[in-house]
């Protein structure tokens, strides 16, 4: 079973962000098979590098690239006022977060930064004009249907059969969480194109078994 070098969990840790260990350690072994398709590993929803961590060491052993999306401005439960809103991310100039700073610092402190492209802009648009395929699609951006539709819509019609679909902060049950990754979960399984691999807290696996999304 793929796990990280112990120096990559470590940098795991230490790094900004939501994504507990066993869902992290998850979403490794996801990434460290979807690589053995040889094509780029994406991630919608960078934030400040945990999980880019993780999905950066499986491409640099599989001898491919990871790319993350996002527009750095931190999605709606991140800005002030609201329940994960960060001040220390504000960029004090502009007076709007920007995580792109410490993602960066994230990465060069895990010495992964070469392993890296990081893609800035808004998931949709960036998605548009994409034009390959790829191994692994992790959703992890905004959490309402707006922005989970867009990046599931956007981004699974480049994964290649064969390939991994992860979804984070899956939440059957209302009271535990927002339900739109719940639901672009459950259009991937109706769409008869994917199978369900593994269930590991709220983190979905799914493997792309044949056409359509």
């Amino acid at each position: 079973m793929a796990s990280p070098k112990p120096e990559t969990l470590a940098a795991f840790e230490a790094a900004k962000g939501f994504m507990p260990v066993r869902e992290g350690l998850a979403l490794y072994r996801a990434a460290a098979a979807a690589a053995a398709l040889g094509l780029p590993l994406l991630e919608v929803g960078t934030y400040c590098g945990r999980s880019t961590i993780l999905l950066a060491d499986a491409a640099r052993e599989a001898g491919v690239a990871a790319l993350t999306v996002d527009h750095h401005r931190g999605s709606e439960e991140q800005q002030p006022g609201w329940e994960y809103h960060d001040p220390t991310v504000v960029d004090p100039e502009v007076g709007l977060m920007d995580t792109l700073p410490t993602f960066r610092r994230t990465l060069h402190r895990a010495g992964l930064e070469e392993h890296v492209i990081a893609l800035v802009g808004r998931s949709p648009q960036v998605a548009a004009a994409w034009g390959g395929p790829l191994g692994l699609v992790f959703v992890d951006g905004g959490h309402t249907d707006e922005h989970a539709t867009g990046d599931y819509e956007g981004w699974v019609p480049h994964l290649a059969v064969g390939g991994t679909l992860a979804i984070h902060d899956v939440f059957p049950d209302p009271a535990d969480g927002g339900q739109a990754p719940y639901r672009i979960y459950l259009r991937a399984l109706a769409s008869g194109a994917f199978e369900e691999v593994s269930v590991t807290d709220s983190l979905r696996v799914l493997r792309r078994t044949g056409a359509g999304i």
